[in-house]
């Protein structure tokens, strides 16, 4: 991985100087949709997508052209715990799968027309195991933020993130309840596939690791919590979420692991998401109550657990829908039709 060198003071600044949504935008949106031929909120979630695309993309006739999927790829020393059903060498089979075209993510990308990039993150060099220390130093976790910013490139519609990683629901469980509180129990899902005694020491290692950084959760640094039981591609898919805002590019997030990485910004700014949408609920029970922690509604619930950035694939048709309706209805006047006050 080549990232220039960041620091975390960098990226508080950066946080800091978040640019808000274009209400210009947003508010023309709004205006147009009551000349539309359709009853004032009968397209229900698709008026309110096409104002948000408005929004951030900073322009009244919002477009879903050029998608793009970003998937990141880490490695984490925890899987050396045995908290997954896959040995942690599938990190690293798994990319070379998408590379070769062989995920289901290939195939979703292909069906929507998407770009798909594929961002692989010191795979040979996997996290320190959390349970012993921090997963990361200061710079290891910057630099993969400064990488992961590279995804934003300019001329995208929208961002749709993803990640791959054997033992990155661990990681996910163990940051959300640094972030929200709670314990591995309120936290943990089967992952993979682990269930009985396999999901009781998963568990069992997320505990193990909270109470090994009791102070730095008592400190409350979202950042710091990032590297201290996080991992890369947690910290490029924040980088890429900063990134996509200051580029005013619009960003699908994925499941469980995804979400979570999104959540250190919302601990640390409450409006740093309102650019993003959850693309999709896992059947990951934490993640239900990360979205609840983090105040998003997820546009599909699909019983997947995938990751790949799989669900953000499929909800990009709906922004498509939001925005095709938008621009491409007639008004009431070019149309002929009497409005309901008429």
């Amino acid at each position: 991985m080549n990232a220039p060198t960041a620091t975390f003071d960098e990226m508080r600044r950066i946080l800091r100087e978040l640019p808000g949504p274009d209400l210009a935008a947003q508010t023309e949106v709004v205006r147009r949709q009551t000349e539309l031929t359709k009853p004032a909120g009968s397209l229900g979630r698709l008026e309110e997508i096409a104002g948000w695309l408005a929004a951030w993309q900073g322009r009244a006739a919002p477009r879903v052209e050029r998608p793009r999927i970003a998937v990141f790829a880490g490695t984490h020393g925890v899987a050396a715990r045995g908290v997954s059903a896959y040995p942690p060498e599938v990190t690293q089979q798994m990319v070379k799968n998408f590379l070769n075209g062989g995920a289901a993510i290939n195939q979703l990308a292909a069906a929507i027309d998407a770009d798909l990039r594929i961002y692989e993150l010191d795979l040979d060099h996997p996290t320190d195991d959390f349970t012993q220390g921090p997963a990361m130093s200061e710079a290891r976790t910057a630099n993969a933020m400064a990488y992961g910013m590279m995804a934003a490139e300019p001329g995208i519609d929208v961002l749709c993130l993803g990640e791959m990683g054997i033992a990155n629901t661990t990681a996910a469980a163990t940051l959300s309840a640094a972030l929200f509180g709670g314990s591995g129990a309120d936290w943990a899902g089967p992952g993979t596939g682990v269930a009985g005694k396999a999901l009781a020491h998963k568990i069992a290692v997320i505990d193990e690791a909270l109470a090994h950084h009791k102070d730095a959760i008592a400190a409350r640094d979202p950042l710091a919590l990032l590297a201290a039981v996080g991992g890369e591609e947690f910290a490029a898919i924040a980088g890429a979420i900063v990134a996509a805002r200051m580029a005013r590019i619009p960003v699908l997030l994925d499941g469980y692991a995804c979400t979570a990485a999104a959540a250190v910004l919302h601990a640390a700014d409450r409006r740093a998401l309102d650019h993003c949408l959850v693309a999709h609920r896992s059947t990951e029970p934490g993640h239900t109550r990360l979205l609840k922690a983090i105040n998003q509604r997820p546009l599909l619930d699909l019983n997947m657990r995938l990751g790949e950035g799989s669900g953000a694939a499929l909800a990009v048709p709906i922004l498509k829908a939001a925005a095709a309706c938008h621009n491409g209805m007639a008004t009431f006047a070019e149309a002929g039709v009497s409005s309901k006050d008429a």
